[in-house]
């Protein structure tokens, strides 16, 4: 099939239509560039502006929207400073929670900053989007920006994010301050030992044993630098083979009843198909009839040696279904804003 032209591709340069796509972004990207919105005081006469808040470290670390990325590099730095003042603070007094659990950030910590977002005068959302469009539209700059340019956008801020926050992390643990982290630096969270306690399997949970520490560590030297221990952290955005083995032979060990190292069609049907179906679309169409044939078919289609069983090889086609990457919350979130500039235009 013939590639559809640029200009199919793109919409209209003409500048009312730039104009409109500017305002667009700045009213759908209020959900991407803290994101947390609450109302303002309650008055007679409320302010005709929602209240912005920077979101606290407890949202970022485990909290109900884990993949909001911030669109504004402004507030993105405003946040790092915000959880950097915290994490210095919980230092000094020696309060760190034990393995990447955070504590909620104390209010009065970030009135300044939700006080300068809020500034109309020092802070217009308006002007930020159209100072920021020209550095989205790149690829290539023709006054429209794409989804594609959109989620490049955003993986890059996610990447940002996610590495400063792994600088941290490995600060932590690091006690010999030697830039690295051995196994035994590394204090996993308390959640992880009681899910331990209470599981049913012998070998307890892997995510946090010592194969996934070696799975990290690419150079075999028994520790992890900065690349290395983000990949630990964040094994969905790696490309290290040995961690991607690793997810993979993870989702059949826990998918494993009869302890054979593989998966069979029902350990695979109770388990795994019903995470990836929606991604395929021959398989999305409504089966409440109860057919097994469309998860048969997917089963057939990963059991490439046809010995009727599903290796931790056989898995890596799927494995970025099962542990979606950064990438895909960036297209995600691209896709919604494109999709508003859309309904705002009409």
């Amino acid at each position: 099939m013939a590639q559809p032209s640029a200009a199919a591709r793109k919409p209209s340069a003409a500048p009312t239509v730039v104009l409109t796509l500017v305002l667009a972004l700045a009213s759908a990207s209020l959900l991407f560039l803290l994101v947390h919105l609450s109302p303002s005081s309650p008055s007679a006469h409320p302010h005709p502006h929602r209240r912005l808040r920077l979101r606290g470290a407890h949202l970022r670390h485990g909290g109900a929207t884990p993949h909001q990325i911030p669109f504004d590099p402004v507030i993105a730095d405003l946040e790092h400073r915000l959880d950097d003042r915290e994490w210095e603070r919980l230092a000094a007094a020696g309060l760190h929670a034990p393995g990447m659990e955070s504590a909620p950030v104390p209010e009065d910590l970030a009135d300044y900053e939700d006080e300068y977002i809020n500034d109309a005068a020092r802070f217009n959302m308006t002007l930020r989007v159209a100072a920021l469009f020209p550095k989205i539209d790149v690829d290539p700059a023709d006054d429209a920006v794409t989804g594609a340019e959109l989620a490049a956008w955003n993986l890059a801020s996610a990447r940002r994010e996610v590495l400063h926050r792994t600088a941290r992390e490995l600060d932590l643990h690091d006690r010999d301050h030697d830039g690295r982290v051995a196994f035994s630096e590394y204090e996993r969270p308390s959640w992880a030992w009681r899910f331990d306690d209470n599981n049913s399997t012998s070998d307890g949970m892997g995510w946090w044993k010592e194969g996934h520490f070696n799975a990290a560590d690419m150079d075999g030297d028994g520790f992890l630098n900065l690349t290395e221990f983000n990949n630990f952290l964040h094994p969905a955005d790696t490309t290290n083979p040995k961690l991607i083995h690793w997810l993979c032979k993870e989702e059949v060990r826990e998918r494993d009843k009869d302890n054979d190292g593989k998966l069979n069609f029902q350990e695979f049907y109770n388990g795994l198909f019903y995470s990836v179906r929606h991604y395929d679309d021959e398989t999305s169409t409504d089966d409440s009839n109860g057919s097994d044939a469309p998860a048969r078919k997917s089963f057939s289609q990963l059991d490439l040696d046809n010995d009727g069983l599903l290796s931790a090889d056989e898995l890596k086609p799927i494995i970025g279904k099962l542990h979606p990457a950064e990438n895909f919350y960036a297209k995600q979130q691209a896709d919604y804003v494109i999709s508003q500039c859309f309904i705002h235009r009409r």
